[in-house]
């Protein structure tokens, strides 16, 4: 007998759940959540999961409450006898405290690994992790996909002349690098030193943008600042426009208006985290086919070597 696959979703990503249910050809199950006065809640699915192959949906974006359901679910499943527990996390929330910067401080994603292990998961999917090395901080199975699958189609339908892929800093050189040798593009760097978190002191130029169409990569946009600085300098340098790409739209603090009154011509982002409010200068592309894609892979036992394009 074929065993029985399940899908459950946090509150705070249903209509992306739905959107990869729909897509793998089954739909959500149904989760109420029991609330005390004080804010503490409890979910419970309101069919068996004995036995069945489940897939919890949700992103664990700040607040603290996104990971907390998703944890909740996965030890209600594991206690109500779930044969296999897969944690889908198209945005892993704190990925960002990867390592310890300075003294005394926490590793949060490590931390949050733990967590996940510990409450009954047996594997977790994710996209776009802000560090590869946090796979490492599992002892389950991790399938990391990559959002490159969406937008390198994205980026050929544009058809721009003098391409060029642009990192807004020295972390996602890597990643704009793999992006330019797979386009056959340059590619250029931008350089920033922050004073703390969220605020840049200066930033510099590597490479030549005159005359030419740039596209930004990055893995998340959070109050866009580095985006908008990198696209202001990089349009001072001569470039011909400015386009930016990122995988989670944090978009926090005044990053909206950043970016309405920025060079960027156009942000394009997935829907790993809904948008707090939609505007013309941002363009959102689903990531649900591809999750889907490989979820019934998984399922039936099959390599995703074949989703990653770079």
């Amino acid at each position: 007998m074929n065993q029985k696959v399940l899908f459950f979703s946090t509150r705070s990503g249903l209509r992306l759940s739905e959107s990869i249910a729909y897509h793998y050809g089954n739909f959500l199950g149904k989760v109420r959540f029991l609330e005390f006065s004080d804010g503490e809640y409890s979910p419970f699915f309101e069919q068996s999961v004995r036995g069945s192959r489940v897939f919890l949906i949700g992103s664990t974006f700040p607040p603290v409450d996104n990971l907390m359901e998703l944890l909740l679910m996965c030890d209600a499943a594991r206690r109500a006898s779930a044969h296999n527990i897969t944690l889908v996390i198209p945005y892993f929330g704190w990925g960002r405290q990867d390592h310890k910067d300075k003294p005394r401080t926490p590793i949060a994603a490590k931390l949050i690994a733990n967590l996940m292990v510990a409450s009954g998961a047996n594997r977790v999917m994710t996209m776009d992790l802000h560090a590869d090395q946090i796979q490492g901080f599992f002892d389950i199975p991790v399938d990391h996909l990559y959002a490159s699958r969406i937008f390198i189609n994205y980026i050929k339908k544009l058809n721009l002349d003098q391409l060029t892929i642009a990192s807004p800093d020295m972390g996602g050189a890597k990643r704009a690098r793999s992006y330019a040798g797979y386009l056959g593009t340059d590619v250029v760097i931008c350089y920033k030193e922050r004073k703390k978190a969220n605020e840049i002191e200066f930033m510099n130029l590597i490479g030549n943008v005159k005359e030419k169409n740039i596209i930004l990569i990055d893995d998340m946009v959070d109050t866009a600042g580095t985006l908008t600085e990198a696209a202001s300098l990089i349009k001072k340098q001569g470039a011909k426009s400015v386009r930016a790409i990122a995988t989670h739209p944090v978009l926090s603090g005044n990053s909206y208006e950043r970016i309405i009154k920025s060079s960027i011509e156009e942000l394009v982002v997935t829907d790993t985290i809904p948008l707090k409010k939609n505007h013309e200068k941002i363009k959102v592309l689903s990531c649900a086919p591809l999750f889907a894609e490989v979820m019934q892979s998984i399922h039936n036992d099959e390599s995703i070597s074949n989703k990653f394009i770079i």
